[in-house]
């Protein structure tokens, strides 16, 4: 990178808006075609944004995150798999599922948190499948350590 355009770029973001906290050096813009909506990393969360940490870094704001497609099971137990708390009945930005089995139900704080400590053997706390689950979680924005 040209230092010239790095201080450009420093520039323009110093003037953005962040549509969560509303103060200005917000440098992460929503990837939706036509979506203007900034946001600063930290505040992602807040406004229920997902950045996806592989690939090319792609962020969405909470109009435009992904969302997963699993179908909600009417005898299904609302309890987090992980800290055995109540969930919401439907899947959202706080309430996730497995995409393998579909009966694991978690809080997206407690999935994060069983992410980095586990590193690259992350799977299902339920069915133990790796390789589906894996990649729908690091497309939910789940962050994952290289370890």
């Amino acid at each position: 990178f040209l230092v010239g355009d790095t201080q450009r770029v420093i520039r323009e973001a110093a003037k953005k808006r962040c549509f969560v906290c509303s103060k200005l050096g917000a440098s992460i813009t929503c990837c939706e075609t036509g979506c203007d909506r900034t946001f600063h990393l930290p505040c992602a969360p807040d406004g229920e944004c997902v950045t996806q940490y592989f690939g090319t870094y792609r962020s969405f704001c909470w109009e435009h995150r992904p969302q997963q497609a699993v179908q909600a099971r009417p005898s299904q137990d609302n309890t987090c798999s992980i800290c055995l708390d109540t969930v919401e009945n439907k899947i959202s930005y706080k309430t996730m599922a497995c995409p393998a089995c579909q009966d694991a139900r978690f809080h997206r704080h407690c999935i994060q948190r069983l992410a980095l400590h586990s590193g690259i053997g992350f799977r299902c706390p339920c069915c133990l499948k790796q390789d589906p689950f894996m990649m729908e979680m690091l497309t939910m924005g789940i962050r994952l350590t290289k370890r």
